[in-house]
C-alpha cells in the first residue's frame, strides 16, 4: 500500500528515536515554514518604512516584538516535531491550525506597527500555542516515559497564553516591560520542562539542525526578495540607475556572503550539554531576525538613493550595518567560537567592528559587501589549513 493509505486518522504519539537514520524535513514542515514567511514579510516591510520615515525606535521595537512571536511559535513546533512527528491525520490538522494562527498574526502586523494594536497578533500567537498544547496532551497520553515533561509543557504554555491575553488590557506605558517579562516566561517553559525529571525529549539533532538551516535560507531569501522589490520600485522612475545597480549588486553579494558564513560548517553537537542546546536554539532568534532585517535595511538604502527616505545617509547605512553585525556576532558565538582556535577567533568581531564604521563613509553597502567577502575568504582559507576544528557550527 502507498504511504498515504497506510497513514491513519489517529496513532499513538510515541517519541521518535534521536538516532533515527535519514531523518529529514517533511513536506508538512516545509509548508509550515513557507506560511511563516508570510508573517516575516509582513514584519520586515513596515520595519523598512518606519526606518525610512525616521521612526526608528518605534519600528525596531515593534519589529522585535512581532518577530519574537513568529520565531517562538516556529521554534517550539520545530522541536516538538523532531520528537513526536506521527504524521497521522490529527497531527496534520493540528499543524494546519498552527499555520492558520500565523496567518492571523500576519494580518495583525500592520495594526501593531501603525497603531500599537497587538490584538490580532496576540490572538494569532495564542492560536498557534494552544494548538501545540493539544499536541503535548497527546504526547502525555501516549508516551508514559515522557509524560511528566509533556504535562509541564502543556501546563506552562497554557498559563503564559492566559497572561498574553491579559497583556492586551494593560496601559501602553506598561506594555514593553510586561512584554519582556512574558517573553522570559515563554523562554523558561522549555528550560523547566526539559531539564526536570522525565526530560529531555528525544529530539533529533541532525533534523533540528536541518530545520534551522532551512529557516535561515528562507530569511535570507526574504532579504533578496525585499531588495528586488525595492530596486524595482526605484527603477520604475527611470532615475538613479547607477546607484540602484550598485545597491542591488552589493546587496546580492552581501546576502551570498551571509549564507556562506552560516553554512561554512555543519551543526553537529547540538546536544553535547543542556546549556549548549538552549543557547544554540534560543540564539537563533538573533540570526533569523537579523537576516530578515537585512532586506528591510537594503530597502531603506534604496529609498535614500532615490530621495524617498527622510533619514540621512548615515542612518540608512546603519539600517543595513546593524543587522549584518548582529548576524555576524550571533554566528560567531553559536557556530565559530566553540569550534575555532588561535588568531582566527577574532576575524568575526573585527569584521563586525569594521562594518559598524562603514556607514560613516561613502557607498556603505558596497563596503560592507567587500568586508564580508574578505571574511569569507579568510574563513575558507582557515578551514583548508585545518585551523578550524569540528564543532557546533
Amino acid at each position: 500500500m502507498s504511504g498515504q493509505s497506510q497513514r491513519r486518522w489517529h496513532t499513538p504519539m510515541r517519541a521518535r528515536s534521536a538516532t533515527e537514520p535519514h531523518r529529514t524535513a517533511t513536506p508538512l514542515e516545509l509548508f509550515f515554514d513557507l506560511c511563516f514567511v508570510v508573517a516575516v514579510a509582513q514584519a520586515a516591510l513596515p520595519l523598512h518604512h518606519a526606518i525610512a520615515e525616521d521612526h526608528v525606535a518605534h519600528g525596531v521595537g515593534t519589529y522585535l516584538i512581532v518577530f519574537f512571536a513568529i520565531w517562538w511559535a516556529w521554534m517550539n513546533f520545530t522541536w516538538f516535531a523532531s520528537a513526536y512527528d506521527t504524521d497521522d491525520d490529527v497531527y496534520r490538522i493540528t499543524t494546519l491550525v498552527q499555520i492558520a494562527g500565523v496567518l492571523v498574526l500576519a494580518a495583525g502586523v500592520e495594526a501593531a506597527f501603525e497603531d500599537g494594536n497587538f490584538t490580532a497578533a496576540v490572538i494569532g500567537f495564542v492560536i498557534m500555542r494552544l494548538a501545540l498544547v493539544a499536541q503535548w496532551v497527546r504526547a502525555a497520553r501516549s508516551d508514559p516515559d515522557h509524560r511528566s515533561v509533556a504535562v509541564r509543557y502543556a501546563f506552562g504554555v497554557v498559563v503564559v497564553q492566559v497572561l498574553w491575553l491579559g497583556w492586551l488590557t494593560v496601559p501602553g506605558s506598561w506594555s514593553v516591560p510586561l512584554f519582556v517579562v512574558l517573553a522570559l516566561a515563554e523562554l523558561l517553559v522549555p528550560a523547566l520542562a526539559e531539564y526536570a525529571p522525565g526530560g529531555p525529549t528525544t529530539y533529533h539533532p541532525h533534523h533540528v539542525a536541518e530545520r534551522y538551516g532551512l529557516f535561515t535560507i528562507i530569511m535570507l531569501g526574504e532579504a533578496v526578495a525585499a531588495t528586488t522589490i525595492a530596486v524595482k520600485t526605484g527603477l520604475a522612475e527611470g532615475e538613479h540607475l547607477v546607484e540602484l545597480a550598485a545597491v542591488a549588486a552589493s546587496g546580492l553579494v552581501l546576502v551570498f556572503a551571509l549564507w556562506w558564513l552560516y553554512f561554512d560548517r555543519p551543526a553537529r553537537r547540538l546536544t553535547s550539554t543542556p546549556r549548549v542546546t538552549l543557547v544554540w536554539g534560543y540564539g537563533h532568534y538573533l540570526i533569523f531576525a537579523a537576516a530578515a532585517a537585512v532586506g528591510a535595511g537594503l530597502g531603506v538604502v534604496v529609498d535614500y538613493e532615490t530621495h524617498h527616505a527622510e533619514v540621512s545617509g548615515v542612518v540608512a547605512g546603519y539600517a543595513i550595518a546593524v543587522p549584518v553585525v548582529v548576524f555576524l556576532l550571533a554566528v560567531w558565538l553559536l557556530h565559530v567560537r566553540p569550534a575555532q582556535t588561535g588568531a582566527w577567533l577574532s576575524t568575526y568581531p573585527i569584521t563586525a567592528a569594521l562594518v559598524l564604521l562603514a556607514p560613516l563613509g561613502p557607498a556603505p553597502v558596497t563596503v560592507i559587501a567587500l568586508l564580508l567577502v574578505a571574511l569569507v575568504v579568510l574563513t575558507v582559507s582557515g578551514s583548508r589549513r585545518g585551523v578550524v576544528t569540528a564543532g557546533i557550527g
